[in-house]
């Protein structure tokens, strides 16, 4: 394993894991493919194309805004991603609630749109109330008893990550979740195996580890630690303009939110420097406590999920233009048709209870 270890060039092919299946983006070929495995057994893939934001704006390809946008982005694809991932898989939606409804009414948008934007907002306000306004308030109760604005907010720091592991660790017992991880082992993996130039097949990709330096996790952790240095600085800054020796509660909350593109975009430059700073000793250590923090967002996937990751794989290397030229046998594209998608489900059925039936007698 050391010799594949040696060979693995870090790229910019990454994904999500999503309900039954695996998101790939691929910036070289600007393209956002997703694979699903429906309730049949029948592997769909879907794939667009995506161009960068930095094309048409350069400035948003500059370091540290880089990473700002990015975030943005991903929030905004991520949610986008679940909701196509959720149509493919040809599950049955939630009927939408009365609020909802009468919401898409008066917006004239689509309930999809509307349950997409409401799921959004509270996810931000729940993230916010989590990461901000918690800390934040242990921070201002810690103030009355401490001086060292550093140990304040290694104070909020502490508070921050305590809250972000027992979140990881509570969602980890819900099943659709542990599933959800296992698809995030199987993505890693996935994304280990092309990064070694290695042939994507669940034979090559299983042996190599589910933990990723570049994963989502990992940045969750480094914006974690780097929040507490700018804060601290941001603190300091505070003190020498204004003279406030020790923030409030509103006070500490706005200004944790004002330094948040600016932590963003230094742990997104963190994140992709250790990715591509090779593999000395100090960069391991600097890498390992996110790579253990995904021991909560991964598990060990079977070959199915990875024939899953793979399909998403292949799809987004080759590009929304020819990723249909590129299928393996039994993987489909989908075709948004539900009326088609259930007829080819009921005919592999149909197959496999035959070859079941030939194979018994």
């Amino acid at each position: 394993m050391s010799d594949k270890k040696q060979s693995i060039q870090y790229k910019d092919i990454g994904g999500q894991a999503v309900m039954e299946g695996v998101m790939m983006q691929s910036p070289a070929n600007e393209s956002i493919a997703i694979a699903v495995r429906r309730p049949s057994g029948r592997i769909v893939v879907t794939c667009e194309h995506k161009e960068p934001l930095s094309r048409k704006h350069p400035w948003m390809g500059w370091p540290i805004i880089r990473g700002c946008v990015n975030m943005v982005n991903m929030l905004a694809m991520g949610m986008k991603t679940l909701d196509r991932s959720t149509q493919m898989l040809g599950v049955l939606d939630e009927e939408p609630t009365k609020f909802e409804k009468w919401l898409a009414e008066k917006l004239g948008a689509s309930i999809d749109k509307v349950v997409m934007a409401v799921a959004m907002v509270l996810a931000v306000a729940l993230s916010l109330g989590l990461f901000v306004a918690l800390p934040s308030g242990a921070a201002t109760l810690a103030g009355k008893v401490v001086d060292n604005r550093i140990v304040i907010n290694l104070i909020a720091g502490v508070v921050r990550i305590a809250i972000l592991i027992g979140y990881m660790v509570a969602v980890g017992f819900v099943p659709d979740i542990k599933r959800v991880f296992m698809y995030h082992g199987a993505e890693h993996k996935t994304v280990y195996c092309n990064e070694a130039g290695l042939p994507l097949t669940p034979e090559n990709a299983r042996q190599f580890s589910r933990l990723h330096p570049r994963c989502g996790t990992a940045f969750l952790f480094l914006v974690m630690i780097i929040s507490i240095l700018i804060g601290s600085v941001a603190d300091q800054v505070i003190y020498l303009i204004f003279g406030i020796e020790k923030l409030g509660f509103l006070l500490r909350f706005g200004r944790s939110l004002l330094i948040l593109p600016v932590v963003t975009g230094v742990s997104y430059e963190v994140l992709k420097g250790l990715a591509h700073a090779g593999d000395s000793l100090i960069v391991r250590a600097l890498r390992w406590p996110g790579l253990m923090l995904q021991h909560l967002t991964t598990r060990e996937p079977d070959d199915s999920m990875l024939e899953v990751a793979i399909a998403s794989m292949k799809a987004a290397k080759a590009g929304a233009a020819h990723y249909r030229d590129e299928l393996d046998p039994g993987v489909y594209a989908y075709s948004g048709d539900e009326d088609t998608e259930q007829a080819a489900d009921k005919g592999k059925a149909e197959k496999d209870d035959a070859d079941k039936d030939g194979a018994t007698a």
